[in-house]
């Protein structure tokens, strides 16, 4: 099937009206006129509430759910359930609280194959030789469905590369062995080499996976948002793609790499990123701070990033326990970690996520949280500490916009919004 729509732009700003009108389009065409009477949407969770699924999937229940059945599944991955009022704030109060499924990702799943130790070596050049257990959430295959919607953006990501496509369904909604020997294998393989690029070694292997058990089998459609500042440094719809194969994924790619993706021209010597409240509550997610800018940072730099809300360091309660037992002292530290506590060899989504979250020694990484962590907890995981009342201080989150500014002692720093939202890298990094 072709893609269903393409249209997207740097300049293109896709207002409400426009996008209801293609979602109005789509839904007559590929729902109505098909006859489906049972969706299931597929859209992240809370911690993308800047990618639009939201504001889609609650659109499509208005316009769908008086006359078909639909279960929203968030693609939570490893991360916790989202609570009623999460939800609420990411879906509005139209959709039912009952009807937005959890994905439990160890125990809710159906086995589907395995991609083999062979393969797995082949894409990451001898690093990781063991096969891959293949599994998503039961409910795509049991729920009888007639067709299955995944939704979410498109935009720079530290395992992948670019973020959604197949990813929100072999991750997204994936069982404990996928999603751990996917991030591991992008930790080996080198996240500065993957980080903004379409093809890459986990793409390949999610890819793979996908063709192999699901899109043969599930009536998948895609719909991929590209997301952009505008002049005013709001977020606006720059890209929205609907389809079932790789060229919707790709031209989406192609805009988000234009959009998302800020090349400088010079190294940062101090950095500081702000991490939203609703958003992030642990390091498990708060080091996207570190993922999209270290290829920025300067060598003996420093990352100043004001968490007021951090209250733990993994979503999941054993990764937690993990990271602090084994913390972010770089990739050898890591390595040798998984030789010596099995536990950890068990969970290579942590182990990598610890190889991702460890600047090497090349810049410091300054935490300032509010009162949910505490000074010897930060400490004690690698990372410096400052409170976050002085640092928000002096780093104003409601007075300042991405980008270089002066601060008060006549040092230069860089400071980003939202670092979910882009990648920054110097051009001396890029080769």
């Amino acid at each position: 099937m072709p893609n269903i729509l393409t249209t997207g732009s740097a300049t293109q700003a896709i207002d409400r009206a426009a996008l209801e009108a293609h979602l109005d389009d789509y839904a007559a065409s590929y729902i109505d006129a098909k006859g489906v009477k049972r969706l299931l949407i597929i859209p992240p969770d809370h911690t993308r509430l800047n990618s639009m699924a939201g504001e889609i999937t609650a659109y499509l229940w208005d316009r769908l759910s008086d006359r078909i059945h639909i279960d929203i599944l968030p693609a939570l991955g490893t991360h916790v359930p989202m609570a009623e009022a999460q939800c609420e704030r990411m879906f509005g109060s139209g959709v039912p609280f009952d009807r937005i499924l959890p994905h439990r990702w160890r125990d809710d799943l159906r086995v589907l194959g395995e991609l083999p130790a062979g393969y797995l070596s082949e894409l990451s050049a001898g690093k990781l030789d063991q096969p891959m257990q293949v599994a998503v959430n039961r409910r795509l295959f049991e729920g009888d469905y007639d067709l299955i919607l995944s939704i979410g953006q498109v935009v720079p990501h530290e395992v992948v590369g670019l973020a959604n496509y197949t990813k929100n369904i072999m991750i997204g909604v994936g069982g404990k062995d996928t999603i751990d020997k996917s991030h591991f294998l992008g930790a080996v393989c080198g996240m500065e080499s993957i980080m903004g690029r379409g093809d890459t070694p986990v793409r390949r292997a999610l890819n793979t996976a996908f063709d192999r058990y699901v899109r043969d089998v599930l009536a998948v459609h895609f719909i991929l948002t590209v997301i952009g500042p505008d002049e005013r440094h709001n977020n606006v719809l720059r890209g929205l793609y609907i389809g079932d194969d790789d060229t919707a994924f790709e031209a989406a790619g192609a805009l988000s790499r234009q959009v998302n993706f800020d090349v400088l021209d010079e190294p940062i010597d101090r950095c500081v990123v702000y991490l939203d409240a609703e958003e992030f509550h642990t390091t498990w997610l708060g080091n996207k701070a570190i993922y999209r800018t270290r290829m920025a940072m300067a060598d003996g730099g420093e990352l100043i990033i004001l968490a007021p809300a951090l209250r733990g360091f993994g979503e999941d309660p054993e990764i937690d326990k993990l990271i602090r037992r084994h913390g972010y002292f770089g990739t050898d530290h890591t390595l040798d970690a998984i030789e010596e506590d099995p536990v950890l060899a068990g969970n290579l989504s942590a182990a990598a996520h610890l190889i991702h979250g460890t600047s090497e020694g090349r810049f410091r990484v300054t935490y300032c949280p509010g009162d949910g962590v505490t000074r010897d907890e930060i400490e004690s995981v690698g990372f410096a500490y400052r409170r976050y009342e002085d640092a928000a201080a002096e780093y104003d989150p409601l007075s300042l916009t991405t980008g270089h500014h002066t601060a008060a002692d006549g040092r230069s720093f860089f400071y980003i919004a939202n670092p979910a939202l882009g990648l920054w890298a110097a051009k001396a990094r890029l080769g």
